[in-house]
Formats: C-alpha cells, sequence, structure tokens
C-alpha cells in the first residue's frame, strides 16, 4: 500500500504511451514501480530485459510479478494538495534462505515538485539488484476543487458586459429591420412544409455533437475541454445566422423561423446531448441547462421581429428606410461583436493549444457543409440551401460559455470555455470572409 501526495499542476509532465500530458488544469505524471532485491554487499545492476535474482536469471514481463490496485486501470487521479493511497501487491516468492532479506517494493515519483512517496523509503545503501520494473501505469494531479464561477467574473461571459448593454438598443433596432424583412406567406409555407427547418434542427443537435465528440477522441482534447466543444456544437443557431442568410443571398424569415425553433427546441435537445456524450466522457458534473438565457434569447429574438412585422404592415415609409439601413448597420455591428468577443475572450485564450485551434476552426466549417448537403438531398431551393447551411454552421456561443460557467468549477470552467470562444471566433471571421467573397463575386459577375 503507497500514499502518495499531489501537488502543483503548473508544468508539463509526460503521459501513458510518451504522449505530452497538457499544462495547466490537467498534468500526468509517471510513475516508477520496481521490485528489487537487497542482498548483502552485492552490486546488482539493473537491465532493460534481464536481471538476476538470487543467482537466477529472470526475466521481464512487464507485469509477471507486481500488479496494481486491481489490474483494471493503470490511471490514477489526485487533486494538488492532497493525499491518496494506491494499493500495490507483488507475487514474487520469498527467499528461502534466510541469511539475505527478502525482496522488498519500491516506488519512485519521477518528479517529486509535483507528486511525493511517503512511506516507501529504503533505509539500506547496498545497490539493489532490479527484479522487475514497470512504467505502464500513471498518476494525475488535477486542480483542487474550487467553488464554481460566478457568472460575472472577468470571463466577460459577454451577455454580462456593460458594453454589451450599451449595444442593446442598436441590436434591437436591427432586429427591428429584420421583422420588416419577414413575408408572412412564406411563414405559413414553412408552417405546412417545415422540412427545412427538421433539416436544421438534424444537423444542429445529433451531427454537430457527433462531429465534436469524434474530433475530440482524434486529438485526444482533455475532458473539459471536450465538453466545452460538444456544449458549443449542441447549441442552436446564433443571432447572426439570419445577418449571414440577408448578406448571402439566404431565405431571411426560414433562417429566423430556424433560429426561433431551434432555440425552442435546445431546452430539451442540449440537456440531452450534453448528459448522453458527459456520459460518454466519464465526466460526473451536475450540467445546469441557462434556462432563464434561453428563454432571453427567444424574447429577444420575438420581440423585435413582430415589431418589425408591425411596422412593415402599419408604416411602409419607415420599414423602406430600415430595409435600407439593414445591411450596413448589420456589418457594424458584427465588427462591433467581433471585436468585443475578442477583448472578452482574450484572458482564456492566452494559454490555448493548436489541437483545440484546429476543431473549433473546422467547426463552422463543417456545419456549412453538412447543412448544405442535408438540404441538397432534399432538393431545396438554393437559397433555402444556403440559409440551412448557415443555421448549422452558426452557434449560439453566448449559451454554450453560460452552461459551463453554470456546471463547472472555476478552472475547468474557464478552461472549457476556451472551446466556445474559438468557434465563434473563427466562425464569425470565416462568415465575413464568405460574405466579403460573395460581394466581389457578384460585383465581378452581377445576375442579369
Amino acid at each position: 500500500m503507497v500514499l502518495m501526495q499531489g501537488r502543483g499542476s503548473s508544468q508539463q509532465w509526460p503521459g501513458v504511451g510518451g504522449e505530452d500530458g497538457g499544462t495547466g488544469p490537467l498534468g500526468m505524471l509517471r510513475a516508477a514501480l520496481l521490485l528489487i532485491s537487497l542482498p548483502w554487499g552485492a552490486r546488482g545492476t539493473a537491465s532493460s530485459s534481464l536481471s538476476t535474482a538470487g543467482g537466477h536469471t529472470v526475466p521481464l514481463t512487464g507485469g509477471r510479478y507486481l500488479s496494481i490496485g486491481d489490474g483494471s486501470v493503470m490511471e490514477f487521479e489526485f487533486p494538488e494538495e492532497s493525499e491518496g493511497i494506491i494499493v500495490i501487491s507483488s507475487q514474487y516468492p520469498g527467499q528461502a534462505n534466510r541469511t539475505v532479506p527478502s525482496p522488498m517494493l519500491r516506488v519512485t515519483s519521477l518528479d517529486t515538485e509535483v507528486l511525493t512517496i511517503k512511506n516507501l523509503l529504503d533505509p539500506r545503501e547496498a545497490p539493489p539488484t532490479l527484479i522487475e520494473e514497470r512504467r505502464d501505469f500513471c498518476i494525475k494531479v488535477s486542480p483542487a476543487e474550487d467553488s464554481p464561477a460566478p457568472l460575472s467574473t472577468d470571463l466577460a461571459h459577454f451577455s454580462e458586459n456593460p458594453i454589451l448593454y450599451l449595444l442593446l438598443p442598436l441590436i434591437f433596432v436591427n432586429k427591428c429591420s429584420f421583422g420588416c424583412k419577414v413575408e408572412l406567406e412564406v411563414l405559413k409555407g414553412l408552417m405546412q412544409s417545415p422540412q427545412p427547418m427538421l433539416l436544421g434542427l438534424l444537423g444542429q443537435f445529433l451531427v454537430m455533437p457527433l462531429y465534436a465528440f469524434l474530433m475530440a477522441k482524434v486529438f485526444m482534447l482533455p475532458k473539459a475541454l471536450a465538453l466545452g466543444l460538444i456544449i458549443t456544437c449542441s447549441s442552436p443557431g446564433g443571432g447572426g445566422s439570419y445577418l449571414f442568410s440577408l448578406l448571402l443571398g439566404g431565405d431571411v424569415t426560414l433562417a429566423i423561423s430556424m433560429t426561433f425553433i431551434s432555440t425552442v427546441a435546445a431546452t430539451g435537445f442540449l440537456p440531452l446531448s450534453s448528459a448522453i456524450y458527459s456520459h460518454l466522457l466519464s465526466i460526473h458534473e451536475t450540467l445546469h441547462v441557462p434556462i432563464s438565457k434561453i428563454l432571453g434569447t427567444l424574447l429577444f429574438i420575438a420581440i423585435p421581429i413582430a415589431v418589425g412585422v408591425l411596422i412593415k404592415s402599419k408604416l411602409p415609409k419607415f420599414s423602406q428606410l430600415l430595409l435600407q439601413v439593414i445591411k450596413p448597420f448589420s456589418f457594424v455591428l458584427l465588427l462591433g461583436g467581433l471585436f468585443l468577443a475578442y477583448r472578452m475572450g482574450v484572458f482564456i485564450l492566452a494559454g490555448v493549444r493548436l489541437p483545440i485551434v484546429l476543431v473549433g476552426i473546422t467547426v463552422p466549417l463543417v456545419g456549412l457543409l453538412v447543412g448544405y448537403c442535408l438540404a441538397t438531398c432534399l432538393k431545396l431551393p438554393v437559397a433555402q440551401r444556403r440559409t440551412v447551411s448557415i443555421e448549422v454552421g452558426v452557434q449560439n456561443s453566448l449559451l454554450a460559455l453560460a452552461m459551463l460557467q453554470l456546471s463547472l468549477r472555476r478552472l475547468q470552467a474557464d478552461y472549457a470555455s476556451q472551446a466556445p470562444f474559438i468557434v465563434a471566433l473563427s466562425g464569425t471571421s470565416e462568415m465575413l470572409a464568405l460574405v466579403i467573397g460573395h460581394c466581389i463575386y457578384s460585383s465581378l459577375f452581377p445576375v442579369s
């Protein structure tokens, strides 16, 4: 039985099989387990394949004598500044000749700054003869538990940032302008034939979370980061999706309808998807769905859109004025939102690593491709194909941020929040590039 003490986790340690462990929130450390013999006055020499024990040559078999725990796991986890016990046993036979001591067991920490072995010390100074050594297990030192992160921290959850509140009146006016674009006849047609909206739900809540889970496995992302990515990809369409539908020649009425329907559906699908993949990732945290933020999002869609529809029917001249400024006004707000998101995510993204960046860049692109392929399979009109594609490819990262901050401990929440920030920044940047490319193409090859 070995008593081990975990310390800090601020540096990088080797992982299982020679892979690199993470830095920061979770580190991985190997320890060496040795079965040794200490004959009086002997000077044994350790060998990687053969060792001498009691005058006989014994081959090392990587687990012939030594067993760790019940043998079912080779990975153990300790919070930092804590102590824990691992049961280690040896099946090596004792010496019949009592003139020499029996073999003894030794556990060695490969980094004493991180892990201390407290109760296996060798008081004898005679050089040992190695019988067997095992290095095929690892010990993780994880951050100590702390209190859940409040939503008003410097994470700047930017739904809580005062700068955003200054922009809310402008955003409200902009959404009213989109209400002026709604065609009631098109809306009635969507109620009768909801295939485009069903395709959006299929892509958003089934295909995209599965893609996130597969990428987390392929890139071996830490659990917290993998959960952040999956929750982000399980989120409904973002508010900017109908802006991009407008700028890229999509169906604005369909875009607004899909965003509203997917946000309603998120109250059920988001916790279901999160629970399934949390189980697959062996994460046992209680996940809290931000229902209040979902309801707030629904109201912030429905009220200004309804006002815009009313303006269109009652004040047609004012409606035309709003329609004239909708594109430049939206573009300015989009750039402002991108800048605000970057400023608020700087401290979280400071320690970001390449794998999550690569995955985050692909998420919007894969969503666009999945949505367009699904819409093409049903032979939808081109404008609707573009809209379905955009709705699947643009996620509401604010909901993902809120859910992570409500559900995880402070350090884990900040670490997991890298995923929604990277996906949001990548998605907005990629959509802006598409908009610019579309504008250039339209100016060079105008539709007659």
